[in-house]
C-alpha cells in the first residue's frame, strides 16, 4: 500500500515505522513531506528507506492514502496546495491534526476525497498508542477498516462519532501528561522516603506499566484496588491520604478543563 504524509515529525515517522514493521506497507512505498530546515527528519525517514520530499504535491500523486500530520495551524495552507490536484480526488486523506473537524479538512480537498479523522496520542512513538477516529461524509466502510488496521499497528484504534473527539483529544491526547506527572509524583514520593532516585522511578514506572495492564484484562479498577488494599493496611492509608485531598476530582477537573481548551482551540483554527 502506498502511503504518503503531509508533515515529517515525529509521530509520522513512528506510524510509519509501524505500518512497515506490521507488513501494512513496504519501505519504498512511503513519501513524506518535510520541512526544508527539518534535514533530521527527513534523514529519519531514508533511514527506514523511505522517501522524503521538501514539497508536499509529489506525495499526494505517490500515494494511495494521505495522512495529514503537519501541526494544526499549518493544515489548511498545506490543504489548498493540494486542492485542485486532479491526484488527490477519490482518495483517502486521514487527519491526525488537533482541532481540525472533518468539514474543514473536507472543505479544502477536492469534493471527491474521502476524509477520516484520527486522534492518536504520543504513546504510539512505542507502539503503545491509543488512537479513535470518526469517518467524513465520503469515507466507506472500508476506509474504516484500513484506518482501524493502519492504527493498530501501533496501539489501540476505536471508532467513535465526531463529536467526542474532543473528549478523547482530552483524554487519551492529554492523558500521558498527567500519567507521567503520577509517575514524576511517585518516584518523588519514594525519594521522600529514603530510596535512590534512578530506583524510584523505574518502580514507579513499572507499577504504571503492570496496573495498567490488569485492567487491560477486565478487571475494573475499584476491584483491582480493594484488591491491594488490606484493612487498616498501608494502602488504606494512602488511599485514604488521595482522597482525602481531592485526587479524583482533580483528574476528572483535568480532563473537563482539557476539554474546555479543545473548544476554544476549535474554534480558532475552524473559523
Amino acid at each position: 500500500m502506498k502511503i504518503g504524509f503531509i508533515g515529517g515529525g515525529r509521530l509520522a515517522f513512528a506510524l510509519a515505522n509501524g505500518f512497515i514493521s506490521a507488513g501494512l506497507a513496504k519501505p519504498d512505498e512511503i513519501t513524506a513531506s518535510c520541512h526544508p530546515s527539518d534535514v533530521a527528519s527527513a534523514k529519519a525517514f531514508q533511514g527506514l528507506g523511505a522517501t522524503a520530499l521538501f514539497e508536499n504535491i509529489s506525495v499526494v500523486e505517490r500515494s494511495e492514502v494521505v495522512i495529514v500530520s503537519v501541526k494544526p495551524d499549518v493544515v489548511v495552507p498545506a490543504l489548498k496546495e493540494i486542492k485542485n490536484l486532479p491526484s488527490a480526488k477519490n482518495k483517502l486523506f486521514i487527519s491526525v491534526a488537533m482541532g481540525i473537524t472533518i468539514a474543514t479538512v473536507e472543505s479544502n480537498l477536492p469534493s471527491e476525497a474521502r476524509v477520516i479523522r484520527v486522534m492518536p496520542n504520543t504513546p504510539a512513538l512505542v507502539k503503545e498508542g491509543a488512537a479513535a477516529f470518526s469517518r467524513g461524509t465520503k469515507a466507506t466502510a472500508e476506509d474504516a477498516q484500513l484506518t482501524s488496521q493502519l492504527f493498530k499497528a501501533v496501539g489501540t484504534c476505536d471508532e467513535v462519532p465526531e463529536y467526542q473527539m474532543d473528549a478523547i483529544t482530552a483524554l487519551s491526547g492529554s492523558g500521558p501528561a498527567y500519567v507521567y506527572m503520577l509517575i514524576e509524583s511517585l518516584a518523588d514520593g519514594g525519594v521522600r522516603c529514603g530510596l535512590p532516585r534512578d530506583l524510584a522511578l523505574r518502580l514507579a514506572a513499572q507499577t504504571t506499566l503492570g496496573s495498567a495492564a490488569m485492567v487491560k484484562t477486565g478487571d475494573h479498577p475499584a476491584m483491582l484496588k480493594d484488591n491491594v488494599t488490606s484493612p487498616a493496611g498501608s494502602t488504606a492509608e494512602g488511599t485514604y491520604h488521595l482522597e482525602k485531598n481531592g485526587f479524583r476530582s482533580a483528574i476528572i477537573g483535568a480532563v473537563s478543563a482539557a476539554v474546555d481548551r479543545c473548544k476554544i482551540v476549535k474554534k480558532q483554527l475552524n473559523d
